[in-house]
């Protein structure tokens, strides 16, 4: 591989995933995209963070300087940005962004989606791509969900990214360990309880 690459995927891991290794899939997914392929991103509609790019939970420049300084405000942002520390967002898609959620006391790496409304949202699938994927199937022209995945699981691995399974119904949809809404809601309690706000 490409030195120049090995470098942006080593520089995309700290930046992104905190120096975790880059997923399989997130391998493929972003040299397709550092070398002007835009076939994953039709079938899967991502647009990766660019070097530098803000973590919508750190990104406070829609708020006013009022907003700014609320003490209330300033808890939310304070609870969500600790958040960071387990929510690693990788791109733009779905209902707003998709990456990763790694808790330490989860048994493994799963995908995360935060909306736009900053909820955050479980999604099903042992691997990003699974899991857009699963997302996407529900958009496709055909009315059965199951056969839009296998469909759009067949396209994928033609371009070279094999999904964990191609079956619909074997998609990883367990719970989580920690629910990752109930963390926010706990980290931003105590940043409010050190505000004095309760």
């Amino acid at each position: 591989m490409d030195t120049t690459y090995d470098e942006r995927l080593a520089a995309f891991s700290r930046e992104r995933l905190d120096g975790r290794p880059v997923p399989d899939d997130l391998r493929v997914l972003l040299l397709a995209h550092w070398e002007g392929r835009d076939d994953f991103t039709h079938l899967l509609g991502l647009e990766f963070f660019e070097e530098g790019e803000l973590h919508p939970f750190l990104d406070t420049g829609y708020l006013s300087e009022a907003e700014l300084a609320d003490p209330e405000m300033q808890a939310v942002n304070a609870g969500v940005a600790r958040l960071t520390e387990y929510v690693k967002l990788v791109a733009k898609g779905g209902k707003g962004w998709v990456g990763y959620w790694v808790h330490p006391d989860e048994p493994a790496v799963r995908p995360i989606e935060l909306d736009t409304e900053f909820t955050l949202w479980q999604m099903t699938g042992s691997t990003l791509a699974e899991a857009v994927a699963f997302e996407r199937s529900a958009y496709l022209d055909e009315p059965d969900e199951r056969v839009a995945y296998g469909q759009l699981a067949a396209e994928l691995a033609a371009l070279g990214l094999p999904l964990g399974t191609a079956d619909y119904d074997a998609l990883d949809d367990s719970d989580y360990t920690v629910d990752p809404e109930k963390l926010m809601e706990t980290l931003i309690e105590a940043e409010r309880a050190a505000r004095g706000l309760r």
